[in-house]
């Protein structure tokens, strides 16, 4: 029953998705044939192009160019999260299927870690007193396999690890990146968040270099519940870019 860490990788992504996003858009007001304009769109960077038309609004060509990420070491509250962004596919491992009989890991949140070794001993005590009624409940209910795993699973608790594979186009990545990169979402599938568009950054830097919180883009859209660290946000932002050779 080990704690675990989150990863987060990029596995797959549309060819090219700046030329795929310029694509879409420059079709609509070309009376060119589709070869011919690809192959005009291949031969020059389109990064400015594209970073116009987001600034026009022209959000729909956005939806061309998808992202897979595979994820592990977070835990069933983040999948709760996650899963409310619906313009999204999911495939997740299942608690019926498969079987924590042998231990499950988990996720220690940074509130309780701070607390010290104490607090730390009685959360790892907790975790396994979950684990030993979830075994309890599998021979009371005998051992069915998923018969049996279906409703002992009732006890695990939402700190339980779970893994899945998440596909998210750029225009739904994009809305993702701007609720749950800010400061005020919750602190993992912020972490989550924040390194998936890390990894985005390195494919296609145009189309999420403004990415994220609204405050990197104006004024921050909380209102009253803001969390006050606008500029704190774009330092970081600023360094990021600076990191990766972006910084104008």
């Amino acid at each position: 029953m080990p704690r675990v860490q989150m990863k987060a990788e990029l596995i797959r992504h549309t060819l090219s998705p700046e030329e795929m996003v310029a694509m879409g858009a420059k079709l609509c007001y070309s009376g060119s044939h589709l070869v011919d304009l690809r192959e005009k769109i291949e031969q020059k960077d389109q990064s400015a192009f594209v970073q116009k038309i987001m600034g026009m609004g022209h959000e729909s060509v956005l939806e061309h160019a998808s992202f897979t990420f595979a994820v592990e070491g977070v835990s069933r509250v983040l999948l709760a999260q996650i899963t409310r962004h619906r313009l999204a596919s999911f495939s997740v491992q299942s608690q019926r299927y498969v079987s924590y009989a042998d231990g499950f890991g988990y996720i220690l949140p940074p509130q309780i870690e701070a607390l010290g070794d104490e607090a730390v001993e009685e959360y790892r005590r907790e975790m396994a007193q979950m684990e030993a009624w979830y075994r309890v409940w599998q021979e009371k209910l005998g051992q069915r396999g998923e018969a049996s795993n279906e409703d002992a699973r009732f006890v695990l608790p939402g700190a339980c690890e779970t893994r899945f594979l998440v596909t998210m186009n750029v225009r739904e990545l994009r809305h993702f990146f701007g609720l749950r990169m800010c400061e005020r979402a919750q602190w993992e599938i912020r972490a989550l968040a924040t390194e998936m568009h890390r990894q985005c950054m390195e494919v296609a830097p145009a189309l999420f270099k403004d990415a994220g919180p609204g405050c990197l883009r104006g004024a921050c859209p909380e209102g009253s519940k803001s969390c006050g660290k606008r500029q704190e946000v774009i330092l970081r932002r600023q360094q990021l870019l600076k990191e990766m050779h972006l910084q104008e």
